[in-house]
């Protein structure tokens, strides 16, 4: 349940903190005073769009931050599998600049949107008077007829999960034999050739770097010949260096035995003299073998050509051709004996498509088993709702033994539901209901029915007392009364009845201060209370009959409320 609001410079909200009931909840006030943009601040909090409209004129930024206890197990999941350590106080808020700049955090942890959202979706479920997020969505319907029918459905699911599991495995390994016998040999056709052309090759590691180096020095080789010439030119020609040091070697040989040092420099020039020649003779030798064969160089031009193409077909490396061809033959032995093997695998998918086939039809008819008690309650409280001739059914579409192919671990997921609020009228989808009074009471009616089934802890209702009144209103104040024994309810409303069944009543007005408009929230006791009760029945609060029926409604609500107790 949602236990505490903090909104910051949302539109005329400069400031204001709730702290909300178990029970229900009720926002009243003046059209206009800012009853939405508290639902909005909501909506902001639990992952909606960003509008920087929103922003309180003259403000850089908003913030809003929402308190809720929680120990519902799927948000203890979901919360781990975000990295954030689970708590039975779940603290999610949201602010956003001027510049459009946002963030968004779990228990002080950031989060993207959709993380948001995801985890949103389990603690609140939001009606409105154009926005049905939960049970109007087609997606979602079959979800909720799931909770409806409970552990058979449940074990069900499970067996048709594990049956599935065992399908795509069975289909896994026959796409691996190549499918049916037509396919094989084609496979085997494809599998032969490139195996065979692979073999041709003969290719060996690293040979495509020794040809990439042959070319280079073919297509170089006048520059590095003129390179070589010129070292045996300086080095090992008449008068080049290796003579010069030879000359000096010989001048200090008269002085080599008068001291120990002219020795050690003779042999200094006699190493360096040594080595200058060798590099001249290397020098020489290097120019002698670089004699390439014109031919020989288009010969490696064409291996590495070849070497190319078989690249782009087979891996971006030799390496990778050479594991191709070893993939490539394993897989050809394998499909040159899998006739018998192939044959076995078909028998084993006929097998569990039956199953699959049989789990899905006792799949469906516990869910129309499920359904035909669950719309008969529902009929039922829109009855009470003052719907006299109300028609809901849950539509199932066919399911034959073709579609056991695409089925999913759902199951046959063509469910509808489908409503009419008039006799002779014809059923329609939930989201082609006109009458919006009509809707806010099959949403109701559901909701009624679904409060102890669908484990989110708050219900949220923009207005869903539009176009209703008298009877009707009382009614519905009751069903609240009921559904709020289980689930939070935050409710904005203009009706009397429904305020005074409010476990806690919030009176939301505009005032001006210095030139501007703000908007404050009250939170209402005692003679506040039946003042603002006495609004909504007539809108005089200084009348003693409006405030003396006030203080009746109160009190009935206050019975009706006591009843309830007493009957669990």
């Amino acid at each position: 349940m949602l236990q505490k609001l903090l909104i910051e410079n949302v539109a005329l909200i400069e400031r204001a903190e709730l702290d909300f009931a178990e029970g229900v909840n009720v926002l009243s006030g003046e059209t206009g005073a800012g009853k939405s943009v508290i639902l909005d601040a909501i909506d902001f909090v639990l992952g909606a769009k960003a509008d920087r409209g929103m922003i309180r004129s003259g403000e850089t930024f908003c913030a809003v931050r929402a308190e809720f206890f929680s120990s519902d197990p799927r948000v203890d999941s979901l919360l781990r599998e975000y990295d954030i350590e689970p708590d039975d106080t779940l603290i999610l808020s949201r602010r956003l600049t001027s510049e459009g700049k946002g963030t968004l955090r779990i228990n002080g942890c950031p989060v993207t949107a959709a993380m948001l959202r995801r985890l949103t979706a389990l603690l609140v479920d939001v009606h409105g008077q154009s926005e049905h997020f939960f049970l109007l969505k087609e997606s979602n319907q079959l979800k909720l007829l799931d909770d409806v029918g409970g552990a058979p459905v449940a074990l069900l699911k499970e067996q048709l999960r594990e049956l599935l599991i065992h399908r795509k495995q069975i289909v896994n390994e026959r796409a691996k034999l190549g499918g049916d016998e037509g396919e094989r040999e084609r496979r085997l056709d494809i599998l032969k050739f490139q195996i065979d052309e692979i073999a041709r090759a003969e290719l060996k590691e690293g040979e495509e770097e020794e040809l990439m180096a042959f070319r280079d020095r073919w297509r170089n080789a006048e520059k590095i010949l003129e390179g070589l010439n010129a070292v045996r030119q300086y080095l090992g020609s008449d008068g080049g260096s290796a003579d010069s040091l030879r000359s000096a070697q010989r001048s200090l040989s008269a002085i080599v035995r008068l001291e120990e040092k002219y020795a050690s420099l003779a042999e200094r020039l006699e190493s360096v003299a040594a080595e200058v020649e060798d590099i001249a003779d290397t020098a020489e030798q290097f120019s002698e073998e670089l004699d390439i064969d014109e031919r020989e160089a288009e010969r490696a031009e064409a291996r590495l050509d070849e070497i190319r193409s078989l690249k782009k077909k087979y891996g971006g490396s030799v390496a990778d051709i050479l594991a191709f061809r070893g993939r490539a033959e394993a897989e050809y032995e394998l499909l040159s004996d899998s006739d018998a093997r192939f044959q076995k695998l078909g028998d084993e998918l006929k097998v569990i498509e039956n199953e699959i086939y049989d789990v899905c039809i006792a799949l469906t008819d516990a869910r129309k088993r499920a359904a035909e008690g669950f719309t008969e309650r529902v009929i039922e409280e829109l009855r009470t709702l003052n719907i006299a001739s109300p028609q809901f059914v849950v539509e199932f579409g066919s399911f034959t033994g073709d579609d056991v192919s695409r089925v999913t671990a759902e199951g046959p997921s063509d469910v509808k539901f489908l409503f009419s609020a008039n006799a002779g009228e014809p059923l329609k989808d939930l989201g082609k209901i006109i009458s919006g009074g009509e809707m806010s009471r099959f949403m109701l009616s559901i909701k009624t029915q679904l409060s102890s089934v669908n484990a989110i802890g708050t219900y949220i209702f923009d207005e869903i007392d539009a176009g209703i009144g008298g009877k009707t209103a009382r009614v519905v104040a009751e069903k609240f009364c009921k559904i709020g024994k289980t689930v939070q309810i935050i409710a904005v409303s203009h009706l009397a009845q429904i305020a005074a069944c409010a476990d806690r009543e919030f009176y939301i007005e505009k005032q001006e201060k210095d030139g501007r408009t703000f908007t404050v929230i009250h939170t209402l006791d005692g003679e506040a209370r039946i003042k603002e009760l006495a609004r909504l029945i007539g809108g005089d609060t200084e009348s003693e009959l409006a405030l003396r029926h006030a203080e009746e409604l109160l009190a009935s609500a206050s019975l009706y409320k006591k009843s309830l107790s007493q009957s669990e």
